[in-house]
């Protein structure tokens, strides 16, 4: 499978949130447009807590230069 971007998956749930909220879906077309909207709310947070990670290991030294540091991602 490829990876997704968060870009891309940000997109698909506009999507679905659209498709909600236009109201002509059935009730068992909801619920799966909600299953997949959650699906990818889940995958952009992940994306937006890991991009936030590896913004915190730009970190301030004493001298009040900045250092970065290599980020190595939770498995």
């Amino acid at each position: 499978m490829a990876v997704e971007k968060f870009e891309t998956a940000l997109k698909k749930l506009e999507d679905v949130v659209k498709k909600l909220e236009g109201g002509e879906l059935s009730l068992e077309d909801s619920l799966k447009a909600f299953e997949e909207g959650v699906k990818h709310s889940a995958f952009c947070s992940k994306k937006l807590n890991e991009a936030e990670r590896r913004v915190e290991l730009l970190v301030k030294q004493r001298d009040g230069s900045l250092s970065a540091r290599p980020f190595e991602e939770e498995e």
